[in-house]
């Protein structure tokens, strides 16, 4: 298995068998992404499992971790009449679902995110953001304003309003750089 991501041996299959195999994320009990990784592999279905690296410090010690980038979840490649034999394994949950069925995750995306752990350097996991939700920069030259993250086409983007003058500001941000704010609740 490499550093970086755990991945099985694609199976012999008929063309037919091919042609209906997609990719799902699959939910797993914390912390035990490894090993239904490596139990999905032992039964020769294609699984992704994304890792990072990380260094833990403790009073006496620092050591580095091999953790699951996207906690709880591996991605499998097959198709859908075979999900019993992922779903039967221990600490396997379910697949994320959507009505009903199991949401099919673009091959496009799999591979991306597989080109971009090859090329090493820093990654790890960050709060998701929407587009709309208020944001706080925590780095960087804007450090401590708040504002509403916007996308223009592959940049990220955060809008902060002066209220008072009724303007706005859009400031391209790194997104590493901005977290999340919890929103106020509206009152009844």
């Amino acid at each position: 298995m490499s550093p970086q991501e755990a991945v099985a041996a694609e199976p012999p299959m008929l063309a037919e068998g091919c042609a209906s195999r997609n990719w799902y994320a699959l939910y797993t009990c914390p912390r035990h992404e490894k090993c239904v990784a490596q139990q999905i592999e032992q039964r020769s279905i294609a699984c992704f499992l994304p890792l990072y690296r990380s260094v833990r410090r403790w009073k006496d010690r620092r050591k580095e971790l091999e953790l699951a980038l996207f906690p709880g979840y591996i991605f499998v490649h097959l198709a859908l009449p075979d999900r019993l034999r992922v779903l039967q394994l221990p600490s396997a949950v379910r697949l994320v679902s959507f009505n009903g069925q199991p949401a099919v995750m673009p091959e496009a995306e799999i591979e991306q995110l597989r080109q971009r752990l090859a090329r090493g350097g820093c990654v790890e996991p960050h709060p998701y953001l929407r587009v709309g939700r208020r944001v706080r920069v925590c780095g960087g030259p804007m450090q401590g304003l708040e504002g509403i993250i916007v996308r223009r086409k592959d940049r990220c983007r955060v809008v902060f309003s002066l209220d008072l003058i009724m303007r706005s500001v859009a400031v391209e941000v790194d997104e590493t750089d901005v977290e999340p704010i919890a929103e106020p609740r509206p009152r009844h």
